[in-house]
Parts: structure tokens; C-alpha cells; sequence
């Protein structure tokens, strides 16, 4: 099993290449000009403070936002390069629904509240073209016990279910399609410390299980350490310092990046 520290860029051909993303609200508020590879497996963190331009870098990533300027080439499945703001938008819902996912920070972001757990899961395998209702319920038991929720409440609705539990229906949501690559928008945010420590379990377990290739945004460093293998932290839009997880928090270059490691540790 591959640990935190290590970083699986032996893989010669980036699952996603992102190039000059830039996309402004304001001077210093959104992205500016913002370029990474990131390869199959490998979990980029992304830090900085609220309004460093972590979630606007997301929503373009993940193809919710057009920018400005720059271009995200992605690796499907079928080896080719998809250029993700020149493919049609149904194309990119296609993506989303199959070979990406979502994972927000407030679950009833990523979930219908009002339908069963069971019927959560159940619709993404059927976008994929899952039919047989014993195979897709078989499916949504399976993976809400890879979650740690006991398969009795498939037929509940996720309005039932405490944020902790929410929070891990809506990752096997997710997963339920073997996508590749999962955006993860502060997966932990709001929750209780204690449940906040048995999610960051579960999902550093199934990411390295499954192979997953990850964007994670966090303010929290200590979830960036436990689940990245290297960071980026962002100030005013720019990216101002990015490498290995443990080499960025242990010996900060950045003083933006020692301000952030200081506050943490005093605390």
C-alpha cells in the first residue's frame, strides 16, 4: 500500500494537465494563472486560507466553471485526450457521472435529500446503464457497508442520516461507478472531531484501495498530510509554494506557507 509520502509519478502520462487556469472576480480574488500535472493515484492537496482561490481552482477543474483563460487536458479511460472547456457540456455531465466525481462539503450538495440511500446510489449506476433493480440494490448494500452504514438503511432517506453519514453516502455515491479521478471539495468541514477522524480513515483506505486519483481542497493541514502526497498552497489566486506533502509542512519555504504551518502548530 502506497503511505502519504510517497508519490506515484513513476506513471509516465498525466491523468489531468492543467495549464494557465485563470480566472479573476476581482484583483488577487479567484485564479491566476494556475499549472500542474497530476498522474493515476496520486492526491494533490490544495491549501490556503478561506478566499485563496481553492474552490473557484475546483469548480474549474471539475468543469462547473469556465475560466478566463488557460486549458484542463484529461485522460479518459479510452487513452485519449480530452480537452475539457472544447467537449460539449453533455460531454462533460458524461465525464462527471462516470469516470470523475464530486465530493462537497456539505453532503445535500452531492445528494437527493429526498429519495433512499439505496436510490442515491442506485442512480449514478443506472447514468452509467445499470437496469436490473436486484443488481443496482445488491450494488447500493455493498457499497453502504464499504462505508461503514449498516445495509438495513437502504431504504431510508439520507434526511435520517447524521452528517457524518451523509457525508460518507454521498462518497460511495461516488464510487459506485469506479471513476478515476475524485474532486474533493472539504470533505471533513463541519463535522465533529471524532467523526472527522473515522471519514479521513475511510477515505484515505478506499483511495489507496481503488487506486484513486484525488484534488483535495482543505483549509486543515493535518487532512492534507494524512491524505496528500503533494500540496499546493495558494494565496491571492497565485500558487506560492507546491511539492511533497511532508517536505512543505516540515520545511516551509513559502512565508506565506510558515505563516500557515505556525498558526497550526500554535494552536
Amino acid at each position: 500500500m502506497m503511505h502519504a509520502e510517497q508519490t506515484p509519478m513513476e506513471a509516465a502520462t498525466p491523468l489531468l494537465q492543467v495549464q494557465g487556469i485563470r480566472k479573476l472576480y476581482a484583483p488577487g480574488k479567484g485564479v491566476d494563472g494556475v499549472d500542474f500535472d497530476l498522474y493515476p493515484g496520486e492526491i494533490l492537496g490544495i491549501v490556503g486560507e478561506s478566499g485563496s482561490g481553492k474552490t473557484t481552482l475546483l469548480g474549474c477543474l471539475s468543469g462547473s466553471l469556465i475560466p478566463d483563460q488557460g486549458r484542463v487536458f484529461y485522460r479518459n479511460r479510452d487513452d485519449r485526450k480530452l480537452d475539457l472547456y472544447n467537449i460539449s457540456e453533455s460531454d462533460r455531465r458524461v465525464l462527471l457521472r462516470t469516470e470523475w466525481g464530486v465530493v462537497h462539503q456539505h453532503a445535500r450538495d452531492g445528494l437527493r435529500m429526498s429519495v433512499s440511500a439505496g436510490a442515491n446510489i442506485g442512480e449514478r449506476l443506472m447514468a452509467v446503464g445499470g437496469r436490473h433493480y436486484g443488481q443496482l440494490r445488491e450494488a447500493g448494500e455493498n457499497w453502504l457497508r464499504e462505508v461503514e452504514i449498516d445495509p438495513v438503511r437502504i431504504n431510508d432517506t439520507p434526511r435520517t442520516f447524521s452528517g457524518g453519514m451523509q457525508q460518507r453516502l454521498q462518497i460511495a455515491r461516488n464510487l459506485v461507478t469506479g471513476p478515476r479521478l475524485i474532486f474533493m471539495d472539504e470533505p471533513t468541514g463541519g463535522l465533529d472531531v471524532s467523526v472527522q477522524a473515522r471519514l479521513l480513515d475511510l477515505l484515505r483506505n478506499l483511495v489507496m484501495d481503488l487506486g484513486l486519483a484525488v484534488v483535495l481542497v482543505t483549509h486543515d493541514l493535518a487532512v492534507a498530510r494524512l491524505l496528500s502526497h503533494r500540496l499546493m498552497v495558494m494565496k491571492q489566486g497565485k500558487v506560492v509554494e507546491h511539492g511533497l506533502t511532508d517536505q512543505v509542512l516540515d520545511d516551509p519555504r513559502h512565508p506565506y506557507t510558515q505563516l500557515l504551518v505556525s498558526s497550526v502548530l500554535g494552536n
